[in-house]
């Protein structure tokens, strides 16, 4: 595992993070789900290396699985799994799966390959509620840790606030571990964020309204001023996903107020300043 050397300077000590309450792994909340849409061996450690203290999930995005020789994604997986991070194929391989009638033979694979947790989702197909519980219920049965996701890749086909909460209730009750709300890799024009990636903040408020617990929901945010502002919004342990793997540092700063556009919030929010 990464140390960070931070933590053991003298004068950090003394002043503590700009932005304080980061909870650190292992944690429950706080969780940054990493998207990798093809890195190698070589670029999986480095990644590892440097920031391993700062990721808690990394997904194996879309169906991209099933393009990697097989051995190398199973050393892959390993390797992840060595330093203390958790692994998951996308969810649109499962989709594929039930769209072949192949769920038990996909969750066999996704086993034997190591993999701890698995997502469900209906981004592009039309999941039946029962057979959208039997993939969680199959999935926990056998061994992994679930995610789901609600919400439509098409933002033609986006789901009301009410639909969102009942969906996220429901997955929930059936076991998933955290509700993942789809913005895509684009993060534009998708979920609560509109064609330019702001964040549709009437949205925003009419979907955390009816969600009790927040911190149950993992906001796909792949761009810096969406994060930002959902970490104002929200605090610094807010579940953030699809974090570009270029950036997990840089999420890591805005949520201790190591970069600008947390820390000038947090220094206006104080009254007297501790002078050099």
């Amino acid at each position: 595992m990464v140390s960070t050397l931070w933590s053991g300077l003298p004068w950090q000590r003394a002043a503590g993070w700009p932005i304080s309450g980061r909870i650190p792994k292992p944690r429950v909340t706080g969780i940054t789900m990493v998207l990798d849409k093809g890195l190698g061996m070589a670029a999986t450690r480095d990644l590892l290396e440097v920031a391993a203290d700062h990721i808690d999930l990394i997904k194996v995005s879309f169906g991209t699985s099933a393009l990697y020789p097989q051995a190398v994604l199973r050393e892959k997986v390993r390797l992840i799994r060595s330093y203390g991070v958790d692994v998951c194929p996308g969810g649109t391989l499962l989709e594929i799966a039930v769209l072949h009638n192949a769920l038990p033979g996909y969750l066999e694979w996704a086993w034997r390959t190591g993999f701890s947790f698995l997502e469900v989702s209906d981004g592009t197909i039309q999941l039946e509620p029962r057979l959208r519980l039997l993939a969680v219920e199959l999935a926990l049965a056998r061994g992994f840790r679930v995610l789901t996701e609600v919400g439509k890749k098409d933002a033609l086909e986006g789901l009301s606030p009410s639909e969102v909460h009942r969906q996220v209730a429901d997955d929930l009750t059936a076991g998933a571990w955290k509700v993942i709300v789809e913005a895509r890799e684009s993060g534009q024009g998708v979920g609560i964020f509109d064609e330019r990636g702001t964040v549709k903040e009437l949205e925003l408020e009419q979907i955390l309204a009816g969600v009790p617990q927040p911190e149950c929901l993992i906001w796909e945010a792949p761009l810096k001023n969406q994060q930002a502002e959902l970490i104002l919004r929200l605090g610094p342990n807010v579940n953030l996903g699809n974090v570009q793997p270029a950036d997990c540092l840089a999420v890591e700063a805005l949520r201790v107020g190591l970069r600008s556009d947390t820390l000038k919030t947090c220094l206006s929010a104080r009254t007297n300043l501790r002078q050099p």
